[in-house]
């Protein structure tokens, strides 16, 4: 079986591979943070993302190994609140792709496994290494297995060296390369905005 994960929003119009998928090359994780299950929502996909627990399944990878194969033009980003991290979805249909930092400088892409191939990406990705923010969850996480930020970070950062003194952080589709701006002008949502997002479910 190839190790290459397609993955494609709700409507089709945006789709693309993610290169060399494994354990070996990246990362899988559930996140139950507010800000991610507060853009699911925002985005009207919580239904698609969300498990019970309010988890979205996540595949961090190096940014180098992400390709666009159409629909580049339909990309969109925002910022669910002051924090850096820069929220990627598909401006078609509202289906949210990917995470990254807020720009090109710091190399990282975070894939929304919802949005991958359903019957390779288990396969390919490996078993979740566990659950981040699980106190932001919903019900009882009390039995899912914990995983610390700062594991995760510990595992990303061997990659995240390799791809700035290789320079290939520069060839992330997300970023331009000369200037490491992101190539879709990002949203930071108002007070209000964040104010009407709809509830969740305990």
């Amino acid at each position: 079986m190839s190790s290459d994960l397609a993955f494609t929003c709700q409507c089709g119009a945006v789709t693309g591979t993610l290169l060399n998928v494994g354990p070996d090359q990246g990362d899988h994780v559930i996140c139950h943070c507010t800000d991610c299950q507060n853009l699911t929502r925002h985005l009207g996909h919580a239904g698609r993302v969300l498990d019970a627990h309010g988890g979205s399944a996540l595949y961090q990878s190096r940014c180098a190994q992400m390709r666009i194969d159409s629909g580049r033009e339909q990309l969109a980003c925002l910022h669910m609140t002051d924090k850096p991290t820069l929220r990627w979805y598909a401006a078609c249909c509202g289906m949210p792709l990917f995470n990254t930092y807020a720009n090109g400088k710091i190399p990282y892409i975070t894939t929304q496994l919802a949005a991958c191939d359903t019957a390779k990406r288990a396969a390919l990705t490996g078993p979740s290494l566990g659950h981040l923010f699980t106190g932001d969850g919903i019900g009882d996480t009390s039995a899912l297995r914990k995983m610390s930020m700062v594991k995760l970070m510990r595992r990303f950062f061997p990659r995240m060296i390799r791809d700035i003194f290789s320079g290939d952080r520069r060839r992330c589709e997300l970023f331009d390369a000369e200037t490491f701006e992101p190539i879709a002008t990002p949203h930071r949502l108002t007070a209000e905005e964040r104010q009407a997002l709809p509830g969740r479910a305990d």
